[in-house]
């Protein structure tokens, strides 16, 4: 495996890669990287992973400086999943001049959710990710779905930007107890660790009153809020969304999805459950 500083490096390498497929990461990886990194294989001749951390896409309140940085951990997980490249460059390589230039996505798919919760944060993302196409020009990048509201503004940005990048979207990947795997749950403790699956479980309720003819969303949406609270959760929403846009379903037949961000202790956790 070749891990590459620079763009000259990392482009020289891209040059006889074939089909490349990238998977974008801020490294600190889990195994739910490790899936994507080899779900990716079966999409490409070679895959190309990045590791970089941000800085764009953290607000003022949020500490870019304390992000895990743990680049050699991460390298040894990539190369033991085959990947071949690894671009992970300094600030100073992925921005040598103040980023004036940035990808704004539309106001309705990124003022909601975590968008609310986090301004600027999906302008960075956006920009960043452009950035990375332009620099590996992959041939398809692959991104989980616990992230669902980053995929669904790539998905529109790939889309109307026309990038010829075809988008794969991983699963997430989850404990034996259904918790989805994050970074996050190394902060939870014994108890919380404990606790925690649950906000999966209310998740999975929805959908299975959903698929069973439920139509009253709100009133499962207040439920599943309802026994969050009562156990010790501060859900900041649970909500039943279009995929396409994650704009509030209007009474057709469009494909649906249930998200939810809720904090335990002080850990903040998101998961979703397509329907």
């Amino acid at each position: 495996m070749q891990v590459h500083h620079t763009v000259a490096s990392l482009r020289a390498a891209r040059a006889t890669a074939g089909r490349v497929a990238l998977v974008p990461t801020m490294g600190n990886l889990h195994d739910g990287h490790i899936a994507l990194m080899r779900e990716a294989a079966r999409h490409a001749d070679t895959v190309f992973a990045s590791i970089f951390v941000n800085r764009l896409q953290f607000g003022p309140s949020e500490d870019f400086d304390k992000y895990p940085r743990t680049l050699e951990a991460d390298c040894e997980k990539l190369e033991a999943a085959g990947v071949a490249h690894v671009f992970a460059p300094s600030e100073e390589e992925m921005y040598p001049q103040p980023q004036r230039y940035h990808v704004d996505p539309a106001p309705e798919h990124v003022s909601i959710l975590e968008g609310a919760a986090r301004p600027g944060h999906f302008r960075g993302v956006a920009t960043v990710v452009l950035k990375l196409f332009n620099v590996v020009r992959p041939d398809v990048a692959l991104f989980g779905k616990k992230d669902y509201q980053q995929l669904m503004v790539l998905r529109n940005m790939v889309a109307e930007l026309a990038l010829p990048i075809e988008i794969v979207a991983q699963e997430t990947v989850r404990a034996a107890d259904g918790l989805a795997l994050s970074s996050r749950n190394g902060y939870l403790s014994a108890a919380e660790r404990a606790e925690a699956p649950r906000l999966h479980r209310e998740l999975a309720a929805i959908v299975a009153a959903v698929r069973a003819g439920a139509r009253d969303f709100a009133k499962l949406e207040a439920a599943a809020l309802a026994e969050l609270e009562k156990n010790g959760w501060k859900p900041d929403y649970v909500t039943v969304r279009c995929r396409a846009d994650l704009q509030t379903p209007q009474g057709g037949d469009e494909p649906l999805v249930v998200l939810a961000a809720a904090r335990i202790g002080a850990t903040r956790l998101i998961d979703n459950v397509e329907i």
